[in-house]
């Protein structure tokens, strides 16, 4: 046999057949899903906000869901992974009902954010990155929340709830509990609670022409940065 291995050839497609249809999604997800698809010119542009959707059913994003997803836009359940996993506010593993983050960046760390911070450990019964017992809270660290002024800021699922006390954390958590917090703070998966309707409204013929331009100005710019010829002796 032939230790030789040959490269794969350029131009071969990531996938060998059709994806799997989607099966773990409800109908209503999928249904809202199509329609953000649709909005796109591409369906891959999409990967996103099919995330954000796809997370309001169980609170984060399971295995299956990505692989739904992956089928929907046209990529790799991989590929969802990769995306998914690179910002804060997606969750590839389960976490609490309410997501309670604590910054402990320098303001607020002036301003008695570790302190806060250990009460709510105590408080709590975990660390920071653990969930209560109940499922009800998961606690987490923080590197900055963008809230200096309301210093130490707190968030609860990615809205802020302002500066916090021990007292008023306990209450926080209190009211949380109790589910009188359901108007300004929505359950765990959602990140968003606008429904888009319409695409973007940039006109294509526009689009086209700025693009032209700037592929002229860059070929310019590197005409211009070429060395010039040499003179003959």
């Amino acid at each position: 046999m032939s230790d030789h291995v040959s490269a794969t050839p350029v131009g071969t497609p990531r996938r060998v057949g059709a994806p799997p249809p989607p099966s773990h999604l409800s109908a209503d997800t999928l249904a809202r899903a199509r329609q953000i698809i649709a909005l796109y010119p591409e369906a891959r542009s999409a990967l996103i906000p099919l995330c954000h959707l796809a997370q309001q059913e169980e609170g984060w994003l399971t295995a299956e869901a990505m692989v739904d997803i992956a089928s929907l836009v046209g990529v790799t359940p991989t590929e969802v992974l990769g995306t998914a996993s690179f910002y804060d506010m997606l969750h590839t593993e389960p976490v609490g009902t309410y997501l309670v983050a604590v910054c402990t960046n320098i303001a607020c760390l002036l301003n008695g954010a570790g302190e806060l911070l250990e009460h709510a450990e105590t408080s709590l019964g975990v660390n920071a990155g653990g969930t209560t017992a109940d499922g009800s809270i998961t606690l987490e660290e923080a590197e900055c929340l963008a809230d200096c002024d309301r210093a130490p800021c707190v968030q609860v699922n990615h809205r802020f709830v302002g500066a916090q006390s021990p007292e008023t954390f306990d209450q926080l958590v209190t009211d949380l509990r109790a589910g009188t917090r359901s108007a300004d703070i929505p359950s765990h998966g959602t990140l968003i609670r606008v429904t888009r309707t319409t695409g973007l409204e940039a006109d294509r013929a526009q689009v086209a022409s700025e693009r032209a331009a700037m592929a002229d100005a860059q070929k310019a710019r590197s005409a211009a940065a070429e060395p010039s010829p040499k003179g003959g002796s």
